[in-house]
């Protein structure tokens, strides 16, 4: 698929190549032109992050080497004190000596091709930056193009990787900037225009960076709006030890903008849910508090949701047997767009429950954690993620559904292979019951009509965003799943929520 508007474009290194060759070959830029204007960009961004004190540059013996070499050159011609230093020489042996006291590094070692693990000499010289960096916070470690060690087209990162405090990319960031473990090497990201035009490119990337834009597509009331044209979401969840993540999702659902939002909860759980919300409906299927849902709650789930407009289904429910098979076929049943969340996920971590998701005849999507995608996999948390791409990818692929990987690089992933990245930036959301609240955020939006990976989207962004505005009303470390959610109507009110850092 095309990207839509809202997302900005990520070249994997394969394209970022292809794209160099097209503006080399089709409008006759040539390479040494496209590198100084590299280097230029990178020795302007050293300049300004330690203008003054001795610079250090490490290069390897490709084009990210030779980008480091004009910025030497370049930053020498301002008077600046520079060592180059070239894996593998003679030199290289004194690197540790040489970073000591120096002002900022420059790491030109690896280029956006690196794949795998860094191979001696180049290891070496990472593990000297590193140190060094460890070992004086005043260093500054600047990036060209990508850490060196950090795959640029995934993220992943094989062994050992440059951690840098800026990376200077040229003419678009790459996918592994943003995605873990790699966007914890980058730093800071700064894109930088080489003169690659960007009419007529030959590549269209399928990885793009969620922008403030994606927020135009979610409806908003008008004079001619009632509670249901405002979309009508149904929260099937809840049990006797769990009945607060069904209340956040709920309320997450109504500050989103639901006119509509009802709880169908086991009945064991419904008065202790009932006496947390008033704007909230709930209602009750038959269980028993020892053994879960009893025979028939299912359907009866699936009826609640005649007048709903999509259904969160799992926050809260627990993990007995019988509430597993509830949620399954719920989900099987249920005739409307579905969020399916914690414990709704748990359920589907059979041999073939991504499958059984993918034959639904409505739209799904998942919010699992990394844990949570583990268990739909069958493989390891460590696994998700180490290759956080590749998996919720192939999670999407298999379910045939939308599948949202949480986390502060949260990806998001449609079936064919396209993915959104969110940028992040917002720790308070690391509390209890966020989720949940992203869930019912999810569930507005559907029911509001939007299509499943737009709505996924938006609800990622405009859930940060309130999580930063929640950090900036109560502070940081006493924020709690509630704040974010009396945060979601100052969010919803923007035109385009504020994101620090934009490209």
């Amino acid at each position: 698929m095309d990207l839509p508007r809202w997302l900005t474009p990520l070249p994997d290194a394969a394209q970022q190549r292809a794209l160099d060759t097209w503006a080399i070959e089709q409008h006759a830029i040539p390479a040494q032109t496209l590198m100084e204007r590299a280097g230029a960009a990178l020795a302007e961004a050293c300049a300004e992050v330690a203008p003054s004190g001795r610079i250090v540059v490490v290069c390897g013996h490709g084009n990210n080497g030779g980008d480091g070499q004009v910025a030497a050159r370049l930053l020498r011609a301002q008077l600046r004190e520079v060592e180059v230093v070239e894996a593998g020489s003679a030199a290289a042996a004194a690197l540790p000596a040489l970073l000591h006291g120096a002002a900022a590094v420059i790491d030109a070692l690896l280029g956006t091709g690196f794949v795998g693990k860094p191979r001696e000499p180049v290891a070496e010289a990472i593990a000297a930056i590193n140190g060094a960096r460890r070992a004086d916070a005043a260093l500054r470690v600047l990036a060209c193009d990508v850490p060196s060690g950090v795959d640029a087209s995934t993220g992943e990162v094989s062994a050992a990787a440059v951690v840098a405090d800026l990376t200077v990319s040229f003419h678009a960031a790459k996918p592994g900037l943003w995605i873990a473990p790699g966007k914890s090497h980058a730093g800071d990201v700064r894109v930088v225009d080489i003169g690659i035009p960007d009419a007529g490119q030959p590549v269209v990337p399928q990885i793009g960076l969620i922008a403030a834009e994606v927020g135009d597509a979610i409806p908003r009331r008008g004079p001619d709006s009632n509670k249901f044209s405002s979309g009508s979401v149904l929260v099937v969840g809840g049990s006797a030890a769990f009945s607060g993540a069904p209340v956040l999702a709920a309320l997450g659902a109504t500050r989103a903008g639901a006119g509509y939002v009802t709880v169908a909860a086991p009945a064991s759980a419904v008065p202790m849910i009932a006496a947390k919300v008033l704007e909230v409906m709930v209602t009750a299927f038959p269980d028993d508090p020892e053994s879960g849902p009893r025979r028939g709650s299912s359907r009866i789930a699936v009826q609640r949701a005649d007048r709903a407009q999509a259904m969160v289904l799992g926050p809260g429910l627990g993990r007995l047997a019988a509430t597993q098979k509830f949620a399954r076929d719920v989900a099987a049943h249920a005739k409307l767009p579905l969020v399916l969340d914690a414990d709704g996920l748990i359920a589907h971590a059979t041999d073939d429950g991504l499958e059984q998701l993918a034959r639904r005849s409505d739209p799904t999507v998942l919010t699992p954690h990394s844990g949570e995608l583990a268990r739909l996999l069958g493989i390891s948390s460590a696994e998700v993620d180490a290759k956080r791409l590749e998996h919720v990818r192939a999670a999407a692929a298999r379910a045939g559904s939308v599948v949202v990987l949480k986390g502060d690089d949260t990806l998001v992933a449609e079936p064919g292979g396209a993915v959104a990245i969110s940028r992040g930036g917002a720790p308070a959301l690391a509390t209890a019951g966020t989720g949940d609240v992203l869930a019912g955020v999810l569930g507005a939006f559907l029911a509001k009509g939007v299509e499943p990976f737009t709505a996924a989207c938006a609800a990622v962004l405009i859930h940060v965003r309130a999580g930063v505005l929640a950090a900036d009303t109560v502070g940081l470390e006493g924020v709690i799943a509630s704040d974010v959610i009396g945060a979601l109507p100052r969010v919803r009110a923007e035109r385009r929520p504020a994101l620090a850092g934009e490209l």
